[in-house]
């Protein structure tokens, strides 16, 4: 089982969030829920009392929620091509179109990479919704694409800006879940 944690260490090294100097992480609390997507290519891990959805299909996606945070992953058969396949991931919100302000805020965008054989891209934006979406209407999205290997996967890890800005432990947690996921 080819390990995706690699690449996401190495993309968060390169866009790592400013620090304060002498201060210790708060660690994550464990990662005791193992899960898998549909076709069992892809597992995560996430704390006990999370929700899991999986859905079967093409595009597969499964979706896990818990502490204000939603992680997607969408999965394709195949190797797409990873720019399309970004951006198409890039469009996977928590509301309709319609209901968004159609201009995001970039924190940095299409930021590439490889893991392992697998070709990689990450972005992290704010997203504006119209009316709240479940008590927040601003949103940091984050997109972990990868292709290689006769596979494509999106994951797309969600915070309430507010909870991402002011929660170190909620940064780390998402982070967790993220680096948790295996091919």
């Amino acid at each position: 089982m080819k390990d995706l944690a690699v690449g996401s260490l190495a993309c968060l090294v390169l866009i790592a969030a400013p620090v304060g100097a002498g201060k210790k992480d708060p660690p994550a609390p464990p990662l005791t829920s193992e899960h898998w997507n549909a076709s069992r290519k892809v597992s995560f891990r996430t704390p006990a009392g999370w929700v899991i959805e999986a859905g079967t299909g093409q595009p597969e996606l499964t979706e896990a929620r818990g502490d204000d945070l939603i992680v997607k992953l969408l999965r394709r058969e195949g190797e797409l091509g990873l720019d399309s396949l970004h951006v198409e991931c890039m469009l996977l919100r928590l509301a309709a179109p319609m209901d968004t302000f159609p201009q995001v805020d970039y924190e940095y965008d299409f930021v590439g990479g490889t893991l392992g054989e697998r070709r990689a891209l990450d972005s992290a934006f704010v997203v504006h919704y119209d009316e709240p979406v479940e008590g927040h209407r601003d949103w940091r999205q984050r997109n972990l694409t990868v292709v290689g290997q006769g596979e494509s996967l999106c994951v797309v890890a969600y915070a309430p800006l507010t909870v991402w800005k002011k929660s170190k432990p909620a940064r780390n947690l998402l982070t967790a879940v993220v680096e948790s996921i295996r091919f």
